[in-house]
């Protein structure tokens, strides 16, 4: 039928770190492939990402991941209507990868480019699997790089409540990690081990910033955890690795779920969605969950492979920028400190 309206097909790459990955999105909510090639046991040689390496690694891999998701997905690049690609923030080097590889393919298939914001992306994850959601909501953004606490007023478009001034949470999670000696990557690691611990074993402080009730500050509940395990090293005592791994979480977890709760129950928004690597946690996870239930407010969360970056969730938000009509010509750089909301 002449009026039946066109599935919207676009191939998604995602290269800001040290995955490499490539999906297939079908209207913005329909995942057709979610392919993902992780370096995590390159980098933990290192004890963290080390980003000349990662960049060599998706050259590598780059064109094998997008095949395998036209293979999955079922489709050709002639099927398709765009490509989106993350352009900032990110590892500049890592970024550019995927940025050339999407530039390559929009200029020889003459397809649309949409370039995509990293944390946007990681807030679409969650229209995947609740078709109900739609904005305005607010967002908990929780990764290695950022914490941010954003209004999402509508497809594409930001309001940033709260930062963090100092250490990301998932930042302060692998410091303190390799400070117990759990390695990389920290963060379900810790999450691991605190299921062993007493959370209330150790009180850990927990900052406010004044002007700022919004804002984030974990820079001193790490540097807490570590003069702790420096000053049992130098007094002989012993490390109960699991109580610290507990304590330290608990204290991160509240914070992020104190602020969220006080945000939405301030701009009287009823939806609170959590995204990013740290959105994984299963404290987190567990803690916002019935702080949602007790404040009657809908609580929605990505599954763990949708938190932790993937081309997916590029797909998405690809989608929705596209709709807008958004389009980037064959000068897209990659900005590694890209802003939310900047173009």
């Amino acid at each position: 039928m002449e009026n039946e309206k066109k599935d919207v097909l676009i191939l998604a790459i995602e290269s800001s770190c040290d995955e490499t990955a490539a999906s297939v999105v079908k209207n913005g909510r329909t995942i057709l492939s979610n392919i993902i090639s992780s370096q995590i046991d390159l980098h933990k040689l290192y004890g963290g990402v080390v980003p000349e390496i990662a960049s060599r690694k998706h050259i590598e891999k780059i064109n094998q991941v997008i095949e395998e998701a036209l293979k999955e997905a079922n489709v050709t690049l002639d099927d398709l209507d765009a490509i989106g690609v993350t352009y900032g923030p990110g590892l500049v080097g890592a970024l550019l990868v995927g940025v050339a590889e999407a530039k390559a393919i929009s200029f020889a298939k003459n397809l649309p480019l949409v370039g995509v914001h990293h944390i946007e992306g990681h807030i679409s994850a969650n229209y995947i699997e609740h078709p109900d959601l739609e904005p305005p909501f607010l967002c908990l953004v929780v990764s290695g790089g950022h914490t941010h606490l954003v209004v999402v007023k509508d497809y594409g478009e930001f309001e940033i409540l709260g930062r963090t001034r100092d250490d990301a949470a998932g930042e302060a999670f692998d410091k303190v990690a390799r400070a117990i000696g759990l390695g990389y990557p920290g963060g379900p690691k810790i999450d691991k081990l605190s299921g062993e611990g007493n959370a209330f074993a150790f009180d850990f402080p927990k900052a406010k910033v004044a002007d700022a009730p919004y804002d984030f500050s974990f820079s001193g509940v790490k540097s807490a955890v570590l003069n702790h395990l420096n000053k049992c090293k130098m007094q002989g005592e012993d490390i109960l690795a699991a109580d610290v791994a507990a304590s330290f979480q608990r204290c991160v977890v509240e914070v992020l779920v104190e602020h969220a709760i006080a945000a939405a129950k301030d701009y009287k928004i009823s939806k609170l969605a959590i995204a990013g690597g740290v959105a994984s946690n299963h404290g987190l996870r567990t803690a916002m969950e019935k702080a949602c239930q007790e404040n009657e407010i809908e609580f929605y969360r990505p599954s763990p492979i949708f938190c932790t970056d993937n081309a997916a969730m590029i797909g998405v938000a690809a989608y929705y920028e596209y709709l807008k009509g958004t389009r980037h010509d064959m000068d897209l750089n990659a900005v590694p400190n890209l802003r939310l909301g900047e173009r």
